[in-house]
């Protein structure tokens, strides 16, 4: 049971991944439509994550009275919801109505979801679980761009992706008597926990998780890492099709390599965290993503450029799910829950504010910037991580348990 229970949850993050990049891929032809500057779609993304913001802080309270299976069910719906709403959208301002739902939809389940297999299964479980947010990343603009290449349809694109939202929530609602089954939150698969956080916590637990060394020094990395990939998928089919001149179906096309690469490198990480530890993911993710925003604005020929986009997702891909699963490592986990809640909340405002900053820098100036910014971003997460390192190497990240730094 606990393998087709990580199925489910599994395809729950494929329903995470499948509206997170249509935005980006669709705007070049929504932008036409509706007659609106660039930067309204950095507005809309805002709007988006600022739901999702708000659903992730009310996680723990939310997943604690109803159960992980319910709020898995109910966000899946809310998403299938807002995604007909965006097809049927006859101006900007419903839009901006149904990005909401759209946002909300997301935030409980990711941080539940996220803790739950933290703290149950090994990292790379963890990287395998984001490899399928990147399958339904990855297939949202590819999806997105047969309609806007065959009809310049980008209406129909967002009723695909609705009709195959739904179809997952027939899914989980039929499976919903395996997560009481399974508590709503958990398995009784604690070998697969991390030894290091089945040690005991008595010492923290009436500790402010806000208040543990270093808890806001990874908080800042979510909201780089989350502000930079957001902004790369949001951004990248603009800076095609403004600044290097392909159509708006071919840019769409390699956004949808940029999220590939996000996917590939999440499956290919599943593995080779038998060998090397979160932390050296990590700093290897961070070189390779610097490498290919490098290749990006460089002026080289266009199978170069795609490079660029394609090592940005790969190198992007072992981060998230990595610093995701060293949460309990770092700082208990009796403070998981709570500080991978507060790790959502601000990786959801780096997708809030810095995709607009972004947009907002762009009309401004030429959206010729956005690989620069995106190379500033992925430094500036470089010297958080490593800072982060330099801690606990010195071991004095969570104070009162005995600390185990080895790959898991």
């Amino acid at each position: 049971m606990a393998t087709f229970f990580l199925v489910i949850i599994y395809l729950a993050f494929i329903s995470l991944g499948l509206p997170d990049s249509l935005l980006g891929a669709a705007w070049p032809v929504m932008q036409k439509d509706y007659g609106v500057s660039l930067d309204t779609a950095g507005l809309l993304s805002m709007s988006m994550a600022g739901g999702t913001i708000i659903s992730s802080l009310a996680s723990g309270k939310v997943i604690g009275r109803f159960g992980t299976g319910k709020v898995t069910f109910v966000s899946v719906l809310m998403t299938a919801v807002a995604l007909l709403g965006f097809y049927f959208a006859p101006s900007l301002v419903w839009l901006f109505i149904f990005a909401i739902p759209l946002g909300l939809g997301a935030g409980a389940v990711d941080a539940g979801l996220n803790n739950y297999v933290a703290t149950h299964y090994k990292a790379h479980h963890m990287s395998w679980l984001h490899c399928f947010w990147g399958v339904g990343a990855t297939l949202g603009p590819i999806i997105m761009s047969q309609f806007i290449s065959n009809q310049q349809s980008w209406r129909n694109g967002y009723l695909t992706i609705a009709i195959i939202q739904f179809a997952l929530v027939v899914v989980l609602f039929l499976t919903l008597p395996l997560w009481k089954k399974a508590g709503g939150t958990g398995t009784d698969e604690t070998k697969e926990v991390p030894a290091s956080t089945r040690e005991s916590d008595e010492p923290l637990k009436k500790e402010n998780p806000l208040r543990i060394k270093g808890v806001k020094l990874a908080m800042l990395s979510f909201l780089l890492y989350c502000g930079a990939e957001a902004a790369a998928g949001l951004w990248g089919s603009s800076f095609l099709v403004a600044v290097k001149d392909l159509p708006a179906g071919v840019a769409a096309q390699w956004v949808s390599l940029y999220y590939g690469g996000i996917t590939a490198g999440r499956l290919i990480t599943g593995f080779v965290t038998f060998k090397l530890s979160n932390m050296a993911l990590i700093r290897s993710g961070l070189v390779i993503s610097l490498f290919g925003a490098v290749l990006v604005f460089l002026p080289l020929p266009s199978l170069f450029l795609l490079t660029g986009f394609i090592l940005i997702g790969m190198g992007f891909a072992p981060i998230f799910p990595c610093m995701i699963h060293e949460t309990p490592v770092r700082f208990g986990k009796e403070h998981s829950q709570a500080i991978i809640g507060y790790q959502m909340a601000l990786a959801y405002t780096g997708s809030t504010f810095i995709p607009p900053l972004l947009g907002l820098l762009a009309a401004r100036s030429t959206i010729g910037i956005f690989p620069y910014f995106i190379a500033i971003l992925i430094v500036a997460l470089f010297v958080c991580s490593e800072r982060l390192n330099i801690l606990m190497k010195k071991g004095i990240l969570f104070k009162g348990t005995k600390r185990n730094t080895t790959a898991i």
